[in-house]
Formats: structure tokens, C-alpha cells, sequence
């Protein structure tokens, strides 16, 4: 098993954020992204990236995030409680996109990498990340592409790791308390380090630079769909899940707070604008309906 080198982890991680925020910067086409750099007091800092009021995304975060620490925080060894006494190390690039066209899918996508040390004891590292997708007015030739390309980069790792990882992203992103998937998924993984860590950090290179390759044809393809108030009403309610999730769920969200993690940049993935409606019920027939019945729900996409 290859030495982990943190370094280098962070050097790609650096890198891909570059990357991602100019291809969405070409694909707004209006505006850039602000750079906001932070220190975190514990130890560690990070820059987050963020893009407003653009033709295409009303708003867009890619946030780096390198943060140390003396000891981990509950949201990590209520998981893996051998890690409690250590010092840890983690980084990671996250980000979260909210078009302004209902067309166009939300999307969520993040990278990290985490190793904990402990003086006489071999450190303990793994790799995460995944990417997903939320639609509000899905189109099947938009799902099904998203999971092709997730499959095409999980290829190369083995048979088993689209399904499994794909599944993984089906169960992290339930919403019980709804009885719904956030989205139509994509991939989840977390903890992998057992190909070893040359091996392991080339998989979640592979979902970092697969990201952008699955996402940006479904935006050039929808971002000029007119649509209407009704549309924009149905989103932003729809936005209100994704709330949901982050605030009551997401264990990423609980980490960074845990952690004393910068507060503006943890809920960057947040929507500018979301709303809530009591009851609410879709008109049967209606696209809105569809949305539920069809696609709110486990599937295998490259078999419809």
C-alpha cells in the first residue's frame, strides 16, 4: 500500500476547483466568480469561489477547504469511534449549483480527503466524495446521460463499483421524514482507501474531473427552455428539499459546523431564494406530478 502524501491531494484539489469554476464561468457567460479566502483559527483555511446573479446560475459555489485539527469532531467518530484522540487533516472541494432556469438541474458535487494520526499508531486516511443531480422539470434523456457518465469513470475500478456507489448515493440522499430521493442521484462514496492510496485518490480524481463532463450538456441543452411563473413557483418550492437534506442530514454540513468550519462558506449550499407551501400537491397529469412519480424514487437509469 502506496505512503498517503497530502500534498499532493491538495495540489489536484486546487486545481480542479480552478478548472470547474472557469468551465461554469463559460457556460454563465455573464459573470465570474469572487474569491473569498478564509483562515480557520483550530488550524487550516480555505477559499471559497462564488458566482451571483448570473444568466445561468443565480447561484454557484466551488468552495477548497484544508482544515487541522487536534482532535475529530462527534460527526466523524460517532462513525468510526477508533478515531477519537487523533489529529486529523482534511480537505476537499464541494460544490453546489442553483441554476435560475427551472430547466436546468441543482447539482451537488464534492471531492475530500481525511487522514488521522495518532503518535505510535499507523495513520488512518480515506478518500470520499460523489456527485448528484436534482431536477424539477427532469427530461430521461438528461438522467440517463448524468448516469452514463457516472458509470463510464467507475469503469475502469471494476464491475461492481457504478452499482455500488450509484446505490450509495440513492441511500445517502433519502429523505425519510418525505419518503423521497433528494434527486435522481448520481454517486456517493466515502471511507475507500482498501486499493490503496494511489489507486483510491485516482478514483476520486476520476468523479472530480467526471463532474463537469456529465453537467454541462444538460445545462447548454436546457439553460434557453422558456418558462413561466408557475415554473419558477414550482422551483423554488422544490428548493425547499434541498434544505431540508443539508440542514437536517447532510453529515458534511455537520462536520464543517462541528469543527468550527467557516459558517458562510459551510452553507453555501443554500439556494438564494426558496420557499415552502403547506400540503402541497401536484395537479395530476401535470409535469409537477411526473416529477413524484417517476423519478423521485431508486431506479436504474441505463435500463429505461
Amino acid at each position: 500500500m502506496s505512503t498517503p502524501d497530502s500534498a499532493v491531494v491538495k495540489a489536484f484539489l486546487l486545481d480542479l476547483q480552478s478548472r470547474i469554476c472557469h468551465g461554469l464561468q463559460a457556460l454563465d457567460g455573464s459573470v465570474e466568480f469572487v474569491e473569498d479566502a478564509w483562515k480557520r483559527e483550530e488550524g487550516g483555511g480555505g477559499q471559497s469561489r462564488v458566482l451571483t446573479g448570473g444568466a445561468v446560475f443565480e447561484q454557484a459555489g466551488v468552495n477548497f477547504s484544508h482544515v487541522t485539527g487536534a482532535s475529530m469532531p462527534a460527526s466523524a467518530t460517532a462513525h468510526r469511534p477508533e478515531l477519537a484522540g487523533r489529529s486529523f487533516e482534511a480537505m476537499g472541494v464541494s460544490l453546489v449549483i442553483h441554476p435560475k432556469n427551472p430547466h436546468v438541474p441543482t447539482t451537488h458535487a464534492n471531492v475530500r480527503f481525511f487522514i488521522a494520526k495518532k503518535e505510535g499508531a499507523d495513520p488512518v486516511w480515506w478518500f470520499g466524495g460523489g456527485f448528484d443531480l436534482t431536477p424539477y422539470y427532469p427530461y430521461l434523456e438528461d438522467v440517463v446521460g448524468w448516469h452514463q457518465s457516472a458509470k463510464s469513470l467507475c469503469d475502469p475500478f471494476g464491475d461492481e463499483a457504478y452499482p455500488k456507489y450509484k446505490k450509495w448515493c440513492d441511500d445517502y440522499f433519502w429523505l425519510p421524514h418525505r419518503n423521497e430521493t433528494r434527486g435522481v442521484g448520481g454517486l456517493f462514496f466515502d471511507d475507500l482507501n482498501k486499493l490503496g492510496f494511489d489507486k483510491s485518490f485516482e478514483f476520486m480524481q476520476a468523479v472530480g474531473n467526471g463532474f463537469l463532463t456529465a453537467y454541462a450538456p444538460i445545462v447548454e441543452r436546457r439553460k434557453d427552455i422558456q418558462y413561466g411563473e408557475h415554473e419558477r413557483q414550482f422551483q423554488l418550492y422544490r428548493r425547499g428539499r434541498y434544505v431540508e437534506f443539508n440542514l437536517v442530514y447532510d453529515r458534511g454540513t455537520l462536520f464543517g459546523l462541528q469543527t468550527g468550519g467557516r459558517t458562510e462558506s459551510i452553507l453555501m449550499s443554500m439556494p438564494p431564494l426558496v420557499r415552502w407551501e403547506y400540503a402541497y400537491t401536484p395537479e395530476a397529469g401535470s409535469p409537477e406530478a411526473a416529477l413524484y412519480s417517476d423519478y423521485l424514487k431508486p431506479r436504474d437509469w441505463l435500463s429505461v
